[in-house]
């Protein structure tokens, strides 16, 4: 591992400008994924800014009925926030659902979102990866990829994110509010990450130097009817290799609202609007649910060892929506 200094961040101006002065700098806070990038070699950081005891790990209901989420909190503390399970419980299942509890005691939120993708690729200096060193290549897309997108991907690079979070985020419309050398500003959860593109190394369209200080949950009454549910090559503790959350609002056996986002099929949790779309105003049945999977999915572009995970992701969004029909939020 490369030498670096270390420096504890005293309020989010200070973290702020620590950075600026160091743009070897990288910001630290449960360091579940970033100390790991370092031992290997990928991450080389000069100097890491601790952040962790920033005040900014609170849960807090907003004026308009949402949740505002320090950037600090644990993962292990939203997902245990009664607000949290009352209000948004896909969010907590996917939290949960995530990682070991250890993992989950130590790791942040606003790390969650800004963890990198776990393809081997990547994470291997002796091989070539656009998003380590752009312009050298994606092995990934003639050679291992079981796990990779389906949706989204480009000839660039064909891995997935890793973040069970951010899929329920995606699917509730969050707000990322950070802090940069420019002031304060905030960025819909549509737009945080940047489409892969040519340029697979710029993941999120936060500023240089920013730091995530909260994540906004507008208030959404059909969240409190959702659910979460992730593959997994193993029960143990794995990512992903298809996820859901979602949510519906039925009257008279219509769908009056739904919430779709499905992970680990793009390089960004992907919201799953042209399936919205179809099960708005239609009879909540297994017709209606397989009919939106097909819509969203007709975009997938499989490649020679991932077309399974179109036939699962089919399944698993059809297998969500009517547990959530009968109910169940489990």
């Amino acid at each position: 591992m490369k030498e670096f200094g270390y420096r504890r961040a005293h309020d989010v101006t200070d973290a702020v400008a620590l950075l600026a002065a160091d743009p070897g700098a990288r910001f630290l806070g449960g360091g579940t994924n970033l100390v790991d990038l370092m031992k290997s070699g990928v991450e080389r950081p000069d100097r890491l800014v601790d952040i962790r005891e920033l005040p900014l790990d609170r849960v807090e209901p907003t004026a308009d009925g949402g949740l505002r989420i320090g950037a600090t909190t644990t993962n292990s503390d939203l997902a245990a926030h009664p607000e949290v399970r009352r209000r948004y419980p896909a969010l907590a299942q996917a939290v949960l659902a995530g990682a070991s509890g250890q993992l989950r005691n130590m790791a942040t939120v606003g790390g969650n979102l800004l963890q990198r993708t776990r393809c081997g690729y990547f994470t291997d200096l002796s091989q070539p990866c656009n998003k380590r060193a752009p312009g050298s290549g994606c092995p990934a897309v003639a050679g291992e990829h079981h796990n990779h997108a389906v949706l989204g991907a480009s000839g660039h690079c064909v891995a997935v994110h890793p973040s069970d979070m951010g899929v329920a985020l995606t699917a509730f419309d969050a707000v990322v509010s950070y802090e940069s050398v420019e002031g304060p500003g905030e960025t819909p959860f549509a737009d945080f990450y940047l489409p892969v593109g040519e340029t697979p190394h710029r993941e999120t369209a936060l500023p240089p130097g920013a730091l995530i200080t909260h994540v906004s949950l507008p208030a959404a009454p059909v969240a409190a009817h959702s659910r979460y549910r992730k593959v997994r090559e193993r029960a143990s503790y794995a990512f992903a290799i298809g996820s859901v959350a979602a949510a519906l609002d039925i009257e008279d056996g219509l769908v009056r609202e739904a919430r779709l986002a499905l992970g680990a099929v793009a390089s960004r949790p992907w919201r799953a609007r042209a399936a919205e779309a179809v099960l708005t105003g239609a009879p909540a049945d297994g017709a209606s649910f397989a009919a939106a999977a097909d819509a969203e999915l007709a975009a997938a572009r499989p490649l020679p060892d991932n077309g399974y995970k179109v036939t699962l992701m089919r399944n698993l969004v059809v297998s969500v929506l009517t547990g959530l029909a009968a109910g169940d939020t489990r």
